[in-house]
């Protein structure tokens, strides 16, 4: 299957492609044939959110070697992962958001 375009839709379609982040034209050109668009997620704040939980279960890990061993934890220890948990509540009501907002998007179409 073949179609013409001018130079000018050829840049806009190309453009777009971009923005999208599908990396191939014939596999955009494809998407936007069967779907009618695209949608774009950034996830740098889902990729923050896995991070915030990676270091939240590590200091557990540490304060139960700690206990294990007889030891005691401070209440610092626990303040900074009370701080990491609502650092990842922030992220994931973020997250929330945008999905809200794609969502509606996608239904106005």
């Amino acid at each position: 299957m073949t179609f013409r375009v001018t130079e000018e839709e050829r840049e806009m379609i190309q453009r777009r492609q971009e923005q999208s982040g599908i990396v191939t034209m014939r596999h955009y050109l494809l998407k936007m044939a069967i779907d009618g668009r695209v949608i774009r997620v950034e996830l740098s704040s889902v990729t923050e959110m896995n991070r915030l939980l990676s270091n939240i279960a590590s200091n557990i890990n540490q304060i139960a070697r700690k206990l294990n061993q007889g030891g005691r934890i401070y209440e610092g220890e626990m303040e900074k992962i009370q701080a990491q948990q609502e650092e990842i509540w922030k992220q994931q009501k973020e997250i929330l958001r945008k999905v809200d907002s794609i969502v509606d998007v996608a239904k106005k179409r």
